[in-house]
């Protein structure tokens, strides 16, 4: 390779050009500038439910719909939310349908608790606790 085709291909960090510094923008013309974006956003968004409601007055018109067709009836009702149900403060007791002789009881409700589940593994029938 000869040294004449050579070139120095290194890359030097620049530093910023007195233009470029100028150019930058201050925080208060960012807030000027975000000002008028959203000026400039809301009349768009009244031109465009301006057209929106053009056009439902024109299908109303064309279609002979009332205020009760649209369900605008009388008072307008809010959206009502689904409410939670909140547990009862006393919890209805289960009675027992099985008891063993020890004095352990079992509603038949949920699974099996472990002394009923070994009595009947040691060859008792669940007929047997029954109350």
């Amino acid at each position: 390779m000869s040294a004449i085709g050579a070139t120095n291909t290194a890359v030097v960090p620049s530093t910023p050009s007195l233009h470029a510094i100028t150019m930058a923008k201050t925080y208060a013309q960012i807030q000027k500038q975000i000002a008028e974006l959203q000026r400039e956003a809301e009349k768009l968004r009244r031109d465009e439910v301006d057209a929106v409601i053009a056009r439902i007055k024109e299908a109303i018109q064309v279609y002979g719909l009332t205020s009760e067709d649209l369900g605008l009836s009388g008072a307008v009702k809010a959206k009502s939310r689904p409410t939670r149900t909140t547990a009862k403060a006393t919890t209805k007791s289960r009675s027992a349908k099985f008891r063993d002789s020890e004095g352990n009881e079992w509603s038949g409700r949920g699974p099996r608790p472990k002394w009923l589940r070994a009595a009947l593994a040691a060859g008792r029938s669940l007929e047997d606790f029954a109350i």
